[in-house]
C-alpha cells in the first residue's frame, strides 16, 4: 500500500507575550500565524466508502484543527500561567478579552509541541501527524516532525 501526504494550511491572528526575555518579545505584540498540518496515511481503498481515494477528507482534517487550535488562538493573547503575566491576563479577560494562559514560554517552538498534541489526539488510528510548521513571520517558523520524535 502506497503511502500519502496531504497537507491543509489554517491562518490565525494571536497576540503573545515572553516573560523575561531581553528582546523587543518581552512586550505584547501579535502575529499573523500561518499553520500546515501534514498527516499520513494510506488513501481509502474501498470503492464504496464515500471518501474512496482519500487518506482522510480535508474538511474532517480542518474540523480537528479548526476545534483544537484555530477556533481557540484566533485572536487571543496568549500568556505563560506561571508569570507575573497572569495579573495582565486576568485585567484583559476583566475586560472582556480573549486570553489563554498555558504552561508553557508562548513561542513558536512551544506552540507546535502544543499544537502536535492537540492534533494527534483527535486523529483516526490509522492516520498519523507527519508534520507540523508554524509560521510566525514572513521569514521565521517552527517546524515539528514526528520522525524527531519517536
Amino acid at each position: 500500500m502506497n503511502k500519502i501526504r496531504i497537507t491543509k494550511q489554517f491562518s490565525f491572528e494571536t497576540g503573545h507575550a515572553l516573560y523575561g526575555y531581553d528582546g523587543k518579545c518581552k512586550n505584547v505584540h501579535g502575529h499573523s500565524y500561518k499553520l500546515s498540518v501534514t498527516v499520513i496515511g494510506t488513501p481509502i481503498t474501498d470503492s464504496i466508502n464515500v471518501k474512496y481515494g482519500m487518506v482522510i477528507d480535508f474538511s474532517d482534517l480542518k474540523k480537528i484543527v479548526r476545534e483544537e487550535i484555530v477556533d481557540l488562538f484566533d485572536h487571543a493573547t496568549v500568556f505563560n500561567q506561571n508569570t507575573p503575566h497572569v495579573e495582565l491576563a486576568n485585567e484583559l479577560k476583566n475586560r472582556g478579552h480573549h486570553v489563554i494562559l498555558v504552561n508553557y514560554q508562548p513561542t513558536s517552538e512551544n506552540m507546535v509541541i502544543d499544537f502536535a498534541e492537540k492534533i494527534k489526539s483527535r486523529l483516526p488510528k490509522e492516520i498519523l501527524l507527519h508534520s507540523l510548521k508554524l509560521q510566525e513571520t514572513e521569514s521565521s517558523f517552527a517546524e515539528w516532525y514526528a520522525s524527531d520524535n519517536v
